[in-house]
């Protein structure tokens, strides 16, 4: 199944989207149609009040036979950028040091970041987000990130949302005790058990997502593509750039998933998800040492200490209000043991 991922930087703001990338100094071709068609939709969309978040998602995606209790499997066969340049924002006071961000506290200042944009940037390119426009394109044989003069980051593009309809009447917000939003429709903006905007950066080619399904058809939705991210996406964005996936969903009948979780071919990546980071953390070591004892036969006080000594914990996701942990159990340790 192909799946043409759209990014929202460029396709969201007042301005048209030509004009947005004209800002940067990029022309007319490196503007996606789809990009334009979206943004055309905007002021009917807003009107309506269908638009629930910052992302543009792709779904959603009913798949034959998926009932509640049942597990998605998503292999992630490839993801490719569709769009020559991809945009990542550094505020003042964006992602970790967001006054909204859980870790601040009274007096903690922002970042001393000069603004950069030009002084005839169009109106509706944010004046208080200092944005920048990369080009990824091949180098030597590797896709890269054209980060700055003789400086390259590899690209490794990845879905950051891909999420299934969440259960009825449940709705998680930017903080625990956010009430129900007044729409009635889950925010894409905090992943939960559902998935969503995990932005794990190893979902990307060669790997498998496991999801809970809660709805007849499980309706899984896609978006938020990226072309790079560190673990952590401390400014609040990664490359946010057009992508287009291969997936191939799988029904795994009659069970049950509690949380999210995936694997690549060297790694089981267990996760937790929760508004505090710690908690978070602990609800990861939960899975691992539930995920070592269920198929791989330890003891509880065994894969304990296993996760102590060999399991590897990211913080994948810190920026959107809830959090993600992402434990790295090696696959080559059991296959050593056969």
């Amino acid at each position: 199944m192909r799946v043409d991922l759209l990014s929202h930087q460029g396709a969201t703001q007042e301005i048209h989207p030509v004009e947005y990338f004209a800002a940067f100094g990029a022309g007319p071709e490196a503007v996606l149609p789809d990009a334009v068609d979206f943004w055309q939709s905007r002021a009917e969309r807003q009107a309506s009040g269908r638009q629930y978040g910052g992302h543009v998602l792709t779904g959603p995606i009913y798949v034959e036979g998926a009932e509640p209790g049942d597990t998605l499997a998503i292999d992630i066969m490839d993801v490719q950028t569709r769009a020559p340049y991809g945009f990542n924002n550094t505020a003042p006071e964006g992602g970790v040091m967001a006054t909204f961000y859980p870790g601040w506290r009274e007096g903690d200042t922002g970042l001393d970041i000069p603004a950069e944009i030009p002084p005839d940037m169009p109106a509706g390119v944010w004046p208080d987000v200092r944005t920048h426009m990369y080009r990824v394109g091949p180098h030597r044989g590797q896709d890269v990130v054209f980060f700055s003069d003789g400086l390259k980051v590899p690209a490794r593009p990845f879905p950051g949302i891909i999420a299934v309809a969440p259960q009825s009447g449940v709705f998680i917000g930017n903080t625990e005790d956010a009430p129900p939003p007044a729409t009635g429709v889950q925010n894409s903006t905090p992943p939960w058990t559902f998935g969503g905007n995990m932005d794990v950066r190893d979902l990307c080619s060669g790997s498998t997502l496991y999801l809970p399904v809660f709805q007849p058809g499980a309706q899984v939705f896609m978006g938020d593509p990226h072309s790079a991210q560190g673990d952590g996406e401390v400014s609040g964005t990664a490359v946010e750039h057009s992508c287009v996936g291969n997936f191939r969903i799988t029904v795994v009948k009659d069970v049950e998933t509690e949380l999210p979780w995936a694997e690549n071919e060297t790694h089981w990546i267990m996760m937790g998800i929760h508004w505090d980071l710690d908690r978070a953390m602990r609800m990861a070591v939960e899975k691992t040492v539930d995920f070592l004892v269920t198929t791989q036969g330890l003891t509880v006080p065994k894969a304990y200490s296993f996760a102590s000594i060999a399991v590897n914990y990211h913080n994948a996701e810190v920026v959107d209000r809830t959090q993600v942990v992402t434990g790295y159990i090696p696959k080559d340790v059991f296959e050593r043991r056969r």
